[in-house]
């Protein structure tokens, strides 16, 4: 491998099992011999944090949430990808800004605008993995019943983030996987891209 590390980032809509894929990656990339940092979006910084309680306690502004995004990715960059990748290591992230285009997006925001602005400062990942499901099977996976979903799992959400996520596609260093299939057969798909 090159002096420099890798950043690997895991995205899709809920249900599509990101984390349970980062935590097989990583695992299957340390028993190799690499130097591996698993981490998530948001962070469990402060800027994170006020993120995840604004799940319970009411969904801020938009141009707050945005914000919000910034200052705890920019933090996550700083303190942790951008140190990992320099000495060698491999990051693997549980969703990056591609998220935020998203489902930022889907409340209103240019994802455009928003790629440009994280891109100022977070490095484009090596490997972007999309774990790809329909949004029915999805709403099945994290058990919403209907009048149940949250804002971030109503049905023309999801769909939205769908979308987004496929059109990233074409990036050369994008790959679709269908995650409809077993957790197994997902793995076997993403340690195939990911030979550091």
């Amino acid at each position: 491998m090159s002096s420099l590390g890798k950043l690997i980032v895991i995205e899709g809509i809920d249900g599509t099992g990101k984390s349970t894929q980062a935590t097989l990656l990583a695992e299957a990339l340390r028993t190799q011999g690499h130097e591996v940092v698993q981490s998530h979006e948001p962070t469990n910084g402060p800027w994170g944090k006020k993120l995840r309680e604004s799940a319970t306690t009411g969904r801020l502004t938009i141009d707050d949430e945005l914000d919000y995004f910034l200052k705890d990715r920019q933090q996550h960059v700083e303190e942790l990808i951008t140190p990992t990748v320099e000495r060698g290591g491999i990051v693997i992230l549980d969703r990056y800004y591609f998220s935020s285009m998203a489902y930022q997006g889907a409340r209103g925001l240019d994802p455009t605008e928003i790629r440009r602005k994280n891109e100022a400062f977070a490095p484009v990942p090596d490997l972007l993995i999309i774990l790809d499901l329909d949004v029915d099977v999805a709403l099945k996976r994290i058990g919403v019943r209907d009048g149940a979903a949250n804002e971030f799992e109503k049905k023309e959400n999801l769909q939205y983030c769908r979308d987004l996520f496929l059109s990233l596609a074409d990036e050369p260093f994008a790959h679709v996987i269908d995650a409809e299939q077993n957790v197994e057969q997902v793995q076997s798909a993403v340690q195939e891209l990911c030979s550091c």
